[in-house]
Order: structure tokens, then sequence, then C-alpha cells
């Protein structure tokens, strides 16, 4: 089931950002949490494709991919070889995908959550963080996918594996039957990729009800919602920290934001 974690205070981000569990194995502490910050706890998890597509996404995501690859080869020629690849690269630059976007950094999902378009909306509504477990969600996969990790010695799926065990979406969606999805780690092909710690969820297009399957299925799913009127201190102390616009949209873009949000008058 999904639980709940109503933040009131900053103490209330310390369970969020020191989570890791110890490894005897390692001798180190690590963690398989990823995390998607959404600046207001009223929106749903829904992966673009479907906001877009509504009822017609399996007629028209393949035309997508195949418009998106042919006139984006161009930049990156090696996308034919991979719709996994498609998809990444797509998402990345706005294309609308199956992806949910995560990361493996608890400040980056909350600089995504105290982060606003209009900033005069910042006081205006609560904000969350989701957290996910992906070793509790690759425990229920389809067989040939968890081979393919104990094959590689890892926990998390790489493009060329996924390609591996489902070469095609429709292959997945066979896979999956709307019981399970997989965590992929994208290959580096940006900076802000690098930046933002990001991993991709890969949504059967059988799974209509994302927070419905987490609640169901899973135990370690979290959801924190922070306070609307935390925001800017949040926000202030991730300034302080080194998180913000300047850092995961490296570039002019992020340094243009992230100096319009700086010198904003509240």
């Amino acid at each position: 089931m999904i639980k709940v974690v109503e933040v009131r205070d900053l103490n209330g981000l310390l369970p969020l950002m020191t989570e890791q569990e110890y490894r005897p194995d390692l001798s180190r502490y690590r963690s398989w949490y990823v995390y998607r910050g959404m600046s207001d706890a009223s929106f749903r998890l829904f992966t673009t494709l479907e906001r877009t597509c509504r009822d017609k996404v399996e007629l028209l995501e393949p035309a997508i991919l195949r418009s998106f690859t042919k006139y984006a080869i161009r930049e990156d020629p090696s996308i034919e070889r991979s719709v996994w690849r498609q998809m990444i690269l797509g998402q990345h630059h706005g294309l609308p995908t199956r992806l949910l976007d995560w990361t493996h950094s608890p400040l980056v999902g909350l600089h995504f959550a105290t982060s606003e378009t209009d900033l005069d909306a910042m006081e205006d509504h609560d904000c969350m963080v989701w957290r996910i477990d992906i070793h509790e969600l690759h425990k229920m996969l389809p067989d040939k996918y968890r081979a393919v990790l104990r094959a590689n010695k890892t926990s998390i799926f790489s493009v060329d594996m996924l390609n591996e065990a489902a070469p095609s979406p429709e292959q997945y969606d066979r896979d999956m039957a709307a019981q399970a999805m997989v965590v992929i780690e994208p290959p580096s092909i940006d900076p802000r990729i690098i930046n933002q710690y990001s991993f991709f969820s890969v949504i059967p297009n059988g799974m209509k009800d994302i927070e419905g399957f987490l609640d169901c299925n899973t135990t370690n799913t979290v959801k924190y919602i922070i306070r609307k009127e935390l925001r800017w201190r949040i926000r202030d102390m991730l300034d302080q920290q080194n998180v913000s616009e300047r850092i995961v949209y490296p570039g002019l873009d992020g340094l243009s934001r992230w100096i319009g949000r700086h010198y904003y008058v509240r």
C-alpha cells in the first residue's frame, strides 16, 4: 500500500534524505529508492503519452516514435537500433512517452516539488515527493526479465538489457500485463540526465492506474506531502546546497531560470 507522510517542518524531511539501509555484504549504506517531485499534491501519476493520446495510446505511440526517429536521427544515428533509446531521447526533449521520470537523489526530487512556473503560486497548494523501491518492483517482473538482471549481476536495467528482454513495446506490454514495470537507468546522453541522477519507469500501456498498482502491490511506496507553508523555506535551503535550476538544467536556460527565481520579489 501507499504510505502517506505529511511533512510539516524541516525535521520531517530527515527520513526522506537519510533512508539508506546498511548492506552487510558491502559494509556500506545503499538505497534502492528513487524519487519523483511534483509541484502540486493533487496531481496524479500519469505518463505524458497517456495525457496526450488518452484512449488512443496503442494506436498513436508507434506513430509518435516513428516520426520522432525520422527527424531526430541526424542528432543521434544510434536511436534506430533501439525503440527504448528512442523513448529516452524523446522523453528528455519533451516527446510524449510511456516513461515516468524519477531521480535517485531525494534533493533533486525536492527541487522539482518546490519549483513552479508561476512563483506566485508557491504558497497556493501543498507539493509532494513520491518514493518507490526499485528492488521491490523488480521482484514482480516475469522470469526472463529477472534472468537478464542475474546474468548481468545487477539490479537496474540498461537500454541494452531491456532490449534483450523485450525488443518492442508490444512484447513488453504482453509480458507485463499491467502487473509489473521495469525501472531503467538511461545512458548519459546529456549533462542534464547526469546532474538529475535520472531513472525512468517504463509503464505498460495496460496499466491505466499507476497509483492503484502501487497501492495494491507494493509496501515500500511513500508519498511525502509537503505543506505549502514550507515550500519557500525548503527552496532556500536547496539553493544553499547548490540544488537549483542552474545545476539540474545545465546551460544558459537553467542559469536564466535560476537567476529569475533568485531575484523574484515575493
